[in-house]
């Protein structure tokens, strides 16, 4: 008898731990994006050397060619998104790496203690290229890419041009989409962590719009973790969604424009669309492609920022004007 009543303890805990287990799994499924590191095409090829993963596409044109580096966000690897994005960049004539920073085979499988040196790194890999001209070369992040890109653009004076959408003003706490907690810095430089703001135990399956608009707040009790847009003399564009719930972009994208035009750089353009939500920047959804909810805002502002930013990235990196003569 008390054999039967200990076994039945047993098998109903074990049922109870296969359907938490179940139930877990398809949470995970439903809410966590798969990680894709998508082929690079024809008109590109893989880069897996000097401890860089990416892809990479040679600008179309003649001789050497205006280059990017393109960093994507919190997903990690490289979606189809960052895909046709660099497709029709290298359509207009620049070369551009698409860099994979985390989560892909080999790399660290949270978004934490990432070394900005890697985009040091990419920027190098970029200059050697046969078809670029090493002296025009510009970087292109979103959401924490554009954090990141901002960080890098602020160290390396080899980057002649940002482009950075639904951005941070700030350098956050690391994250993770398989566990929550206390995370470290997403960032480290030299082998230490970033300052950085911190938005507490992080819940990756928790909206955290509200959580980090609060704690940005607070910032001047940790002036140290603020991004120092004023120490890159490149031009910058800043891209934003007013209705971003996902992070306050617009809110941070302002003190990134404020803080730049207080300490003297005047070169920075900021696209804040009123309707449109973290998915305001990209290359336009094509007629015919599946549209859904909020995407028909997202697509408006991409009609009228994608031409801004292709002409944007022209300027800023066009050639410099012949020496005179004697």
């Amino acid at each position: 008898m008390g054999w039967k009543r200990k076994a039945g303890i047993g098998c109903g805990a074990l049922v109870l731990l296969l359907i938490a287990a179940a139930g877990a799994a398809f949470y995970f499924r439903l809410f966590v994006p798969p990680v894709e590191m998508v082929e690079p095409g024809p008109t590109g090829r893989r880069v897996s050397e000097s401890g860089l993963l990416g892809n990479f596409y040679p600008g179309r044109g003649t001789g050497r060619r205006p280059a990017l580096l393109m960093l994507g966000g919190s997903e990690g690897g490289i979606g189809e998104g960052s895909k046709r994005n660099a497709l029709a960049l290298q359509a207009e004539g620049f070369s551009v790496l698409t860099l994979s920073y985390h989560r892909a085979p080999g790399q660290p499988p949270h978004l934490e203690l990432i070394p900005l040196e890697t985009f040091g790194t990419a920027i190098s890999w970029l200059q050697r290229q046969a078809e670029v001209d090493p002296g025009r070369i510009g970087i292109v992040g979103v959401s924490k890419g554009a954090e990141a890109a901002l960080l890098a653009a602020t160290r390396d004076p080899r980057i002649g041009a940002i482009v950075a959408a639904a951005p941070s003003s700030v350098a956050w706490q690391g994250s993770s989409f398989d566990r929550d907690g206390d995370f470290d810095s997403s960032w480290t430089e030299r082998g230490r962590p970033l300052d950085h703001r911190s938005s507490g135990r992080w819940k990756w399956w928790a909206e955290m719009g509200p959580i980090l608009t609060e704690t940005l707040e607070t910032l001047p009790r940790n002036p140290g973790a603020a991004i120092p847009i004023e120490r890159t003399a490149a031009p910058v564009l800043l891209v934003c969604g007013e209705a971003d719930t996902l992070w306050p972009s617009c809110p941070m994208a302002r003190q990134l424009a404020q803080r730049a035009r207080r300490h003297g750089q005047p070169t920075i353009t900021l696209l804040a669309y009123p309707s449109a939500g973290h998915g305001a920047f990209g290359l336009p959804r094509q007629p015919g492609e599946e549209a859904g909810s909020g995407r028909d805002d997202n697509n408006r502002a991409r009609m009228d920022g994608w031409p801004r930013v292709i002409a944007f990235l022209k300027s800023a990196l066009e050639p410099p004007p012949p020496a005179p003569g004697p």
